[in-house]
């Protein structure tokens, strides 16, 4: 069966029954529809003053096309703690529409380890999306305007760094040209992200309350004035009508997992283009919440997980108590061209880079229906060689009762007091920080900027943006910049083709190689098989 058959086959319960049983009160969130809510207001403030519970991180190792199944595998670990004895909740992203019509489908979990209903969540869920996306471009139009009726601040046009954005993989909007014909505003070059990859996605996630948001918004740097100043939302008056967009989508989203318990799904950003990781308020709700939360960091730990520790962690406050590292059989054969023993090259450079942190770690082998009890039993073996527990799990199959083992562990390993020390300081330069990571979390040895990222830089000194965290985008596929380069390469540079200022989300994006911030679609994408049939039932999401 597929998720999808899974997930409609599944008794759901209201959402007020499942807040109810989790310790919210009926003023503490706003039903929208039968099985999802927003946290209001009020509660968002209530939860978030207080850490009760204990923060599970769930990575990876350097995935495959497919996944490797952090969203399943948190869903499953926090129904595993359920079933042990624990209030626990999940905090995961919302899907984006580029992948879901793309190749790598919805992002609710899998099988008997999801979140649900799983249709609504995958496809505009509580109008989220949407609203980050009408706010980054309703930024774009004000700026346009602005340049069109006598461009009072004097903006460069060569030198607009605001693109638009779209929720889809479109590679023909990635180079535009906006303002031609007559009276349609100034001629010049433009382009778009996907929304994932906006810096509104980053800000809304990152924000802890309605006026921080109001306040980064307004800081976003547009463009540069013909004497090279930086240009802000705010000298735009942007920024209030931008917030007024986002108010509702401020707000954390509640449903279910398949066993009934809570789950909190809010924020998208990517993880190989942006940060990869969900709302900072939404985490902290949950947290104020449960005994466990368990929130997922897209891709590898060389990216969501390194951004999740070194750019929300120290917003956060503090680290999490365990970090659970997922592994396929499928995945580390990938990485040693068929040969498990080689592959494990890929997860002990995970490993070390985790372990690099101070919280404990556990390797999750995320059981597939095709691996051997043999592979399993020698990937465990080479885990406790270099002195990391491994679990087999199988939340896609058996839901929490397969995660069971794996909660044991987890929960005892949470419970141990542990320190958490990010990979970089704060005051060190651009160039210490993103040396830090490559050395630390990608395994290379140097950094390359090309003619482009110098000279950026180098105006991000004079105007002080250079002190701030360090977001890099790059291939999931490959611990380096190069896709190809699979496993765990040696001796190794990150080439930087550019520096992209997100003054508003607080971090520069290093774009390394060849990545796109908006991807397109391929010959057969997933789109094709997508439909709905008269009664309104969907088919093919997955």
């Amino acid at each position: 069966m597929t998720n999808l058959d899974i997930a409609q086959q599944a008794e759901m319960r209201p959402i007020t029954s499942v807040a109810h049983d989790a310790g919210l009160g009926p003023n503490d969130f706003e039903p929208l529809g039968t099985y999802k809510a927003k946290i209001k207001p009020e509660a968002v403030v209530s939860l978030g003053a207080v850490k009760r519970g204990k923060l599970i991180l769930v990575s990876a190792v350097s995935p495959t096309p497919a996944g490797e199944g952090k969203s399943t595998v948190t869903v499953g670990l926090s129904q595993g703690l359920q079933k042990i004895g624990k209030l626990a909740v999940p905090a995961i992203r919302e899907p984006a529409l580029g992948p879901i019509f793309g190749v790598k489908g919805g992002a609710c979990g899998g099988g008997y380890s999801q979140v649900l209903p799983m249709e609504d969540i995958n496809l505009f869920f509580t109008g989220d999306f949407p609203a980050i996306t009408a706010a980054h471009n309703l930024l774009s139009a004000i700026l346009d305007a602005h340049i069109h009726f006598g461009n009072e601040l004097e903006i460069d046009t060569r030198s607009v760094m605001w693109p638009r954005t779209i929720d889809m993989n479109d590679r023909a909007l990635r180079e535009i040209i906006v303002g031609m014909g007559s009276g349609n505003g100034v001629l010049r070059e433009d382009g778009f992200v996907i929304t994932p990859a906006s810096e509104i996605m980053a800000i809304l996630c990152l924000s802890t309350s309605l006026s921080d948001l109001k306040e980064r918004l307004g800081s976003i740097v547009v463009a540069r004035s013909r004497k090279k100043e930086p240009i802000y939302a705010r000298d735009l008056k942007a920024h209030g009508a931008m917030t007024a967009l986002l108010a509702s989508a401020i707000r954390p989203n509640i449903v279910q997992t398949m066993e009934g318990g809570l789950a909190f799904v809010h924020g998208g950003p990517f993880g190989n283009i942006a940060h990869g990781c969900s709302s900072i308020l939404g985490t902290k709700c949950a947290l104020g919440l449960a005994d466990y939360t368990v929130t997922e960091a897209g891709f590898g730990s060389d990216l969501g997980a390194e951004k999740f520790l070194n750019i929300l962690c120290p917003r956060l406050g503090y680290g999490p108590d365990a970090i659970v590292l997922v592994a396929t059989i499928r995945a580390l054969q990938h990485h040693g061209g068929g040969d498990l023993a080689i592959g494990v090259g890929n997860l002990k450079r995970h490993i070390r880079h985790l372990q690099s942190y101070g919280p404990p770690v556990v390797v999750a082998i995320n059981r597939r229906a095709e691996d051997s009890l043999e592979d399993h039993d020698a990937l465990i073996e080479m885990c406790a060689e270099i002195g990391v527990q491994a679990i087999t799990c199988n939340p896609w199959g058996g839901g929490g009762e397969g995660c069971t083992e794996l909660a044991r562990v987890v929960a005892e390993m949470a419970e141990t007091p542990s320190t958490f020390t990010p990979l970089y300081s704060p005051t060190q330069s651009f160039e210490e920080k993103i040396l830090a990571i490559v050395l630390k979390a990608h395994g290379g040895v140097t950094v390359e900027l090309s003619d482009k990222a110098k000279k950026t830089l180098e105006w991000l000194k004079k105007k002080g943006f250079d002190n701030l965290p360090v977001c890099v985008a790059k291939t999931q596929y490959s611990l380096t910049d190069n896709a190809s380069l699979i496993n765990a390469p040696e001796g190794f540079t990150l080439h930087v083709r550019d520096i992209r200022l997100s003054a508003g989300a607080g971090f520069l994006v290093a774009v390394c190689g060849d990545i796109m911030l908006m991807p397109g679609l391929g010959k057969t994408p997933t789109a094709f098989q997508i439909d709905v049939d008269e009664s309104g039932k969907i088919t093919g999401l997955f």
